[in-house]
Protein backbone atom coordinates (compact mmCIF):
# COMPACT_ATOMS: atom_id res chain seq x y z
CA UNK A 1 0.00 0.00 0.00
CA UNK A 2 1.28 3.35 -1.06
CA UNK A 3 2.16 5.57 2.02
CA UNK A 4 0.73 8.52 0.53
CA UNK A 5 -2.79 7.61 1.57
CA UNK A 6 -1.76 7.28 4.98
CA UNK A 7 -2.42 9.93 7.52
CA UNK A 8 0.89 11.32 8.61
CA UNK A 9 0.49 10.39 12.35
CA UNK A 10 0.46 6.96 11.26
CA UNK A 11 4.11 7.10 8.98
CA UNK A 12 5.64 10.10 9.96
CA UNK A 13 8.88 8.89 11.63
CA UNK A 14 10.68 8.89 14.09
CA UNK A 15 7.28 9.71 16.14
CA UNK A 16 4.73 8.24 14.20
CA UNK A 17 2.14 6.23 16.20
CA UNK A 18 3.07 2.85 14.47
CA UNK A 19 6.89 3.37 15.72
CA UNK A 20 5.98 4.17 18.74
CA UNK A 21 3.52 0.98 19.39
CA UNK A 22 6.84 -0.93 17.97
CA UNK A 23 9.72 1.34 20.32
CA UNK A 24 7.34 1.44 23.36
CA UNK A 25 5.15 -1.70 23.75
CA UNK A 26 2.58 -1.84 26.37
CA UNK A 27 3.46 -4.02 29.13
CA UNK A 28 1.91 -7.84 27.92
CA UNK A 29 0.93 -6.60 23.99
CA UNK A 30 2.62 -6.34 21.08
CA UNK A 31 1.01 -5.17 17.65
CA UNK A 32 3.09 -5.06 14.23
CA UNK A 33 1.91 -3.63 10.85
CA UNK A 34 1.44 -5.78 8.30
CA UNK A 35 4.16 -5.21 5.57
CA UNK A 36 1.61 -5.43 2.89
CA UNK A 37 -0.77 -2.66 4.51
CA UNK A 38 0.18 -0.35 6.89
CA UNK A 39 -3.29 -0.18 8.03
CA UNK A 40 -3.61 -3.58 9.47
CA UNK A 41 -1.78 -4.52 12.55
CA UNK A 42 -1.25 -8.38 14.35
CA UNK A 43 -1.81 -7.87 18.02
CA UNK A 44 -0.73 -10.49 20.56
CA UNK A 45 -2.26 -9.69 24.13
CA UNK A 46 -1.23 -11.83 27.50
CA UNK A 47 -3.88 -12.43 29.56
CA UNK A 48 -3.95 -9.97 32.74
CA UNK A 49 -2.62 -11.19 36.00
CA UNK A 50 -5.23 -11.99 38.59
CA UNK A 51 -7.80 -12.49 36.47
CA UNK A 52 -9.37 -15.45 34.82
CA UNK A 53 -7.94 -14.73 31.52
CA UNK A 54 -4.30 -14.90 33.23
CA UNK A 55 -1.83 -17.48 31.13
CA UNK A 56 -4.31 -16.98 27.81
CA UNK A 57 -2.44 -15.45 24.83
CA UNK A 58 -5.03 -13.71 22.70
CA UNK A 59 -4.15 -13.21 19.35
CA UNK A 60 -5.99 -9.54 17.24
CA UNK A 61 -6.53 -7.89 14.37
CA UNK A 62 -6.32 -4.50 14.21
CA UNK A 63 -7.56 -2.06 11.27
CA UNK A 64 -7.35 1.37 10.81
CA UNK A 65 -9.80 2.64 8.61
CA UNK A 66 -9.34 5.38 6.03
CA UNK A 67 -11.27 7.97 8.25
CA UNK A 68 -8.58 7.32 11.01
CA UNK A 69 -8.04 9.27 13.48
CA UNK A 70 -11.75 10.50 13.13
CA UNK A 71 -13.07 7.28 13.62
CA UNK A 72 -12.14 4.19 15.67
CA UNK A 73 -9.49 1.70 14.65
CA UNK A 74 -11.95 -1.78 14.16
CA UNK A 75 -10.61 -4.19 16.42
CA UNK A 76 -11.41 -8.28 16.24
CA UNK A 77 -10.18 -11.25 18.43
CA UNK A 78 -8.56 -14.34 16.17
CA UNK A 79 -8.28 -16.55 19.72
CA UNK A 80 -11.72 -17.62 20.98
CA UNK A 81 -12.60 -15.85 23.96
CA UNK A 82 -15.92 -15.56 26.18
CA UNK A 83 -16.33 -12.25 27.13
CA UNK A 84 -19.87 -10.38 27.36
CA UNK A 85 -18.08 -7.47 25.26
CA UNK A 86 -17.13 -10.07 22.23
CA UNK A 87 -19.18 -11.64 20.18
CA UNK A 88 -18.89 -14.71 18.37
CA UNK A 89 -17.07 -13.61 15.41
CA UNK A 90 -14.45 -12.01 18.15
CA UNK A 91 -15.66 -8.39 17.34
CA UNK A 92 -15.92 -5.94 20.62
CA UNK A 93 -19.38 -5.06 21.09
CA UNK A 94 -19.84 -1.06 21.02
CA UNK A 95 -21.04 0.04 24.68
CA UNK A 96 -22.17 3.35 23.27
Amino acid sequence: MANSNLPRRIIKVPFSETQRLLSEPAPGISASPSEDNMRYFNVMILGPTQSPYEGGVFKLELFLPEEYPMAAPKVRFLTKIYHPNIDKLGRIASIF
